[in-house]
């Protein structure tokens, strides 16, 4: 089914602000969705910080972020049962029902509004759906495209006019019945996209997709998922399974409840090749068993091991290659296959250049890095090239050097391909015992030149506990820079971060540079998994070497302090209270790019 989207006129409204935010003006942007019924982006814009007497051509940071509520809160009270939750009726007083909502934060260095929230542009009817991630990188004439986890509904954003925002349209569950959970995106030159959905058909049972194949899943955030690609307006265009005929490994792909034919599809990290005509996609966990905190989770086999390759040839009509599973490592250990190396493949990322064809997948529980050669082949062959645990000291020298459990998330090649950057949680305290203190979070590059130079001929193989810990050798990728986020809480570091492929030029527009000078990064994934963070948002120098550092000048507007808190009683759209920063994109509105 497809949807049919009609645009709206924009609406501007008075508006009394709070004491935070004076001179708020407030512009609501609706369409029509498949069902009949309006859906809307409602701009909060500041006064104060749109001045701009300098000015300045401006940069913009913008997050997707999430309202905090009682489901969120009440997850550590519940850890402590048996017993009584302490504080409960504040905390759901604290915690009503609020809006999800794109921040827009001035991202312009040397401005004087920089890392000051400009907008909140709150989405609606729809509320508290747990907002996740957008596409990986931003190109001029863009549609940003931002799925709401929870409610299965992707929004499809026109930031053209920034700091102002307009919907352009919305995807809700019932035009893709053959998926749910919709996580990644990635955009093509043609402005469509691709998502992954990482969840099960919305309905179990048999599912017919556009390729005509039928699969049986076992419902709404089950298995197996999907790839679909939207048009620019998030209408819906096909829908391609991530199933196998035949199914996968019955021992390492759990289902609950359990499938005929077992499956690790549950497709969550997604980038592409148009010149290699390849898609790549990383199986992460069937969702809704992720989020069961504090009831311990009945398999680790609910998390993957795998990668899919897709050819795109047909853009319409991906046809899944060939499915991998990363092998395991020096760390594994058959009594505690959950943080085993291949666990929990969350993000792949692809070589950008003529010439490379490599990709690299990342293992959230697993803690370690896989590389391979050539997505092309009919069957790709991927190696672990680096563990976390090779980082860890350098982020942090309290830290141990087991990369097992490091709740990596964020990993990205630089669009020159000199190097990885990489975001990392760290381990949670306990993780691996009652003594276990954890580890400290934080970003750290790698230098991949001569693994990427070596093609199909590279020697790398992380296959010793000391090559785990101290790196590999050879053509292995090698430590450029590291930096903590949120030192002294182990566990609490970024999740998710972004690159700027921006920087100015000799005219005085933005442009395109192939070597950022910065990152942004975000300290959260889910709440009700049980990692949360601290829901700041911070900026992270990057320098020409792969060296990193936080960035001291990207200060909370209202605490003063390094990075933007999300924990806050009042935004610009009122006193919601604390919010979560999932995902972020550098952006420049059209006027202002090349």
């Amino acid at each position: 089914m497809l949807a049919v989207l009609v645009a709206l006129g924009a609406v501007t409204l008075p508006v009394a602000s709070s004491d935070a935010y004076a001179g708020v003006q407030v512009s609501t942007h609706r369409v029509q969705g498949a069902d009949g019924k309006e859906y809307s982006v409602t701009n909060h814009l500041v006064g104060r910080a749109l001045s701009n007497a300098s000015g300045q051509r401006k940069e913009w940071l913008l997050v997707w972020a999430g309202d905090e509520n009682i489901a969120d809160t009440a997850v550590k009270d519940v850890k402590d049962l048996p017993g009584s939750l302490g504080g409960g009726l504040d905390k759901a007083r604290d915690a009503l029902p609020g809006p999800d909502f794109l921040a827009v934060i001035d991202a312009t260095k040397g401005s004087s509004t920089y890392g000051q929230v400009v907008n909140t542009a709150t989405v609606g009817p729809l509320v508290e759906n747990e907002p996740h991630h957008m596409q990986y990188v931003w190109h001029k004439g863009d549609t940003i495209f931002a799925g709401a986890l929870f409610g299965a509904a992707t929004y499809a954003f026109d930031v053209s006019a920034l700091p102002n925002l307009k919907l352009k349209g919305i995807s809700l569950p019932s035009q893709t019945l053959g998926g749910s959970v919709p996580d990644a995106y990635w955009t093509l030159k043609d402005g469509t996209a691709y998502a992954t959905y990482m969840g099960g058909p919305v309905a179990p049972g048999p599912f017919r997709y556009d390729d005509g194949s039928v699969h049986v899943g076992n419902g709404f955030a089950g298995s197996p998922g999907e790839v679909v690609r939207f048009d620019q307006n998030a209408r819906v265009l096909s829908q391609s399974p991530a199933a196998t005929p035949g199914g996968d490994n019955e021992k390492l792909c759990a289902n609950l409840p359990r499938l005929g034919t077992p499956t690790c599809a549950n497709p969550h990290g997604i980038q592409a090749r148009e010149d290699l005509d390849t898609l790549v996609t990383s199986d992460y966990a069937e969702p809704r068993n992720i989020i069961l905190d504090p009831v311990k989770q009945p398999s680790p086999y609910l998390r993957r091991p795998t990668v899919r390759t897709w050819d795109i040839s047909d853009r319409n009509h991906p046809k899944l290659r060939a499915v991998s599973y990363l092998p395991d490592g020096p760390r594994a250990d058959p009594e505690d296959p959950l943080h085993a190396e291949s666990r929990a493949v969350m993000e792949t990322t692809v070589t950008n250049l003529p010439g490379h064809k490599g990709a690299f997948a990342q293992t959230m529980q697993g803690g370690a890095v896989f590389y391979t050669p050539d997505i092309t082949a009919a069957e790709p062959h991927w190696v672990e090239v680096f563990d976390d645990g090779a980082a860890n000291k350098a982020i942090d020298p309290a830290n141990d050097s087991n990369g097992g459990s490091s709740n990596g998330g964020w990993i990205q090649t630089s669009p020159d391909d000199r190097f990885l950057y990489r975001a990392i949680v760290g381990r949670q305290p306990g993780t691996l015992g009652p003594d276990d203190p954890g580890t400290t979070g934080g970003v750290y590059t790698l230098d991949i030149s001569k693994l990427v130079a070596a093609g199909t001929g590279f020697k790398c193989s992380i296959d010793t506990l000391e090559k785990a810990q101290r790196g590999g050798g050879e053509d292995c990728p090698t430590l450029a820079g590291a930096t903590p986020v949120n030192p002294g809480q182990p566990g609490a570091g970024p999740h998710w971060g972004a690159y700027d492929n921006f920087r100015i030029g000799p005219d005085g527009l933005y442009q395109e540079t192939a070597k950022p000078s910065r990152l942004a990064v975000s300290n959260y994934f889910v709440a009700r998994s049980g990692l949360d963070g601290d829901h700041k948002v911070n900026m992270v120098n990057l320098g020409e070497d792969g060296s990193v550092s936080v960035d001291d000048a990207f200060r909370d507007e209202v605490t003063g302090e390094v990075g933007v808190d999300f924990n806050r009683r009042s935004w610009p759209h009122g006193d919601f209270g604390n919010a979560k920063p999932h995902s972020e994109l550098f952006v420049v509105a059209d006027q202002d790019v090349k």
